[in-house]
């Protein structure tokens, strides 16, 4: 195997194969990356099983040559070794050479390093064929969706089916839903009435397709009974699902509610940072005073002292109302509505509220209250 290849365009695909090598797994052989050279192209791939992703580098882009001076062949070389060494290579092109498929010689024009590499046949075989349900969604979509649902499911490992984002298609609707059990977030978009599916993907790999999004206009996602696939362009990603019941969040939203709050997004969320200083020894808890004459945030500290933020601006609907909730996850919710209004509708002092978009009902975010006493 032997290729010379553009530095930048080398560098890109080692970078997108790196996001799915990690450095804590049982099979060392993990730890490498794999490249194949075949009659379309470079083939870079990494994975830790739970997320694998395979990214290609064509030989030519529009009229430039990026690969030349080739010969087909596959290897696996150190993820991180190699990714290091093109990112700092001062040039335009790499050369890579493998020699009696043991050792790995990768130059340029004033530097030359050798490296150990492995028999590609050591590889586990990875599935990264499209199978099952499949739908095509655009890039805003896709987005939109993670940004306003995955930073609510949970990072605990305790219950890894509250680390999944909950996707469930039917009837022409797409509904992410994604939980920690202290809050919620759920979005629906609409879709081709004949897709249906029901699957748990795990948020911090919807987030790192997310990632991989930039310069595209759509992707195409396939879900079958144990893999979810993404198709990026001339990148695929493929990641398990998690198994088990995900939790049943249809009723979470109340139907009636008895006091409701209508404020501007950024003040509150301004007033909530300055007063959140304070509660040092209650855990990002600050207090939420609601009555007509007036809206108040305030945070204490037995340590230090105490704080009160007014908000000047506002619209209260009820009776006096306090409420005690984690000042990082109402900043999360109102930041993923992403409007300049944000409407809080209260059941009572201890039930979970609802944080919205009066002018869109495709977006909610539940926040449970915190109790001080």
């Amino acid at each position: 195997m032997r290729f010379t290849i553009k530095r930048e365009e080398f560098l890109k695909g080692l970078n997108i194969a790196n996001r799915a090598v990690s450095s804590k797994i049982a099979m060392p052989v993990l730890e490498n990356l794999r490249l194949d050279l075949t009659d379309r192209g470079l083939f870079i791939t990494g994975s830790n099983l739970d997320i694998s992703i395979k990214t290609q580098v064509p030989y030519k882009l529009g009229e430039e040559d990026i690969i030349r001076n080739y010969k087909e062949g596959s290897t696996l070389i150190k993820a991180k070794l190699i990714t290091d060494i093109a990112r700092k290579m001062d040039s335009d092109e790499i050369t890579l050479d493998v020699i009696d498929s043991t050792i790995a010689t990768i130059s340029n024009n004033r530097s030359e390093y050798r490296l150990n590499c492995v028999k590609p046949d050591e590889y586990p075989d990875l599935d990264l064929e499209a199978s099952g349900v499949q739908l095509n969604m655009t890039t805003n979509d896709f987005n939109t969706l993670v940004n306003q649902t995955a930073f609510a499911a949970s990072l605990k490992e305790q219950r890894p089916i509250l680390t999944a984002l909950n996707l469930e298609a039917r009837d022409g609707i797409l509904t992410a839903t994604a939980t920690d059990s202290a809050r919620m977030a759920r979005k629906t978009l609409n879709i081709p009435q004949e897709v249906e599916f029901l699957a748990n993907i795990p948020a911090k790999m919807m987030v790192e397709v997310s990632h991989l999004l930039e310069g595209k206009d759509s992707l195409d996602i396939a879900f079958s009974d144990k893999k979810a696939l993404f198709t990026i362009g001339t990148t695929i990603v493929a990641t398990r699902l998690i198994a088990g019941d995900y939790p049943n969040t249809k009723n979470i939203v109340p139907k009636i509610t008895n006091y409701s709050l209508e404020v501007n997004a950024n003040d509150l969320m301004k007033a909530i940072e300055r007063a959140n200083i304070l509660s040092i020894d209650r855990e990002n808890v600050v207090d939420l005073s609601m009555s007509e004459d007036g809206v108040e945030i305030s945070a204490k500290s037995s340590q230090v002292g105490s704080a009160v933020e007014k908000i000047d601006t506002f619209r209260y609907v009820g009776q006096n109302l306090k409420v005690s909730f984690n000042s990082e996850f109402v900043i999360a919710a109102v930041k993923a509505l992403g409007c300049a209004d944000v409407t809080f509708a209260f059941v009572g002092e201890m039930k979970p509220f609802v944080v919205e978009n009066a002018s869109d009902d495709s977006i909610v975010q539940i926040v449970t209250p915190v109790r001080t006493y």
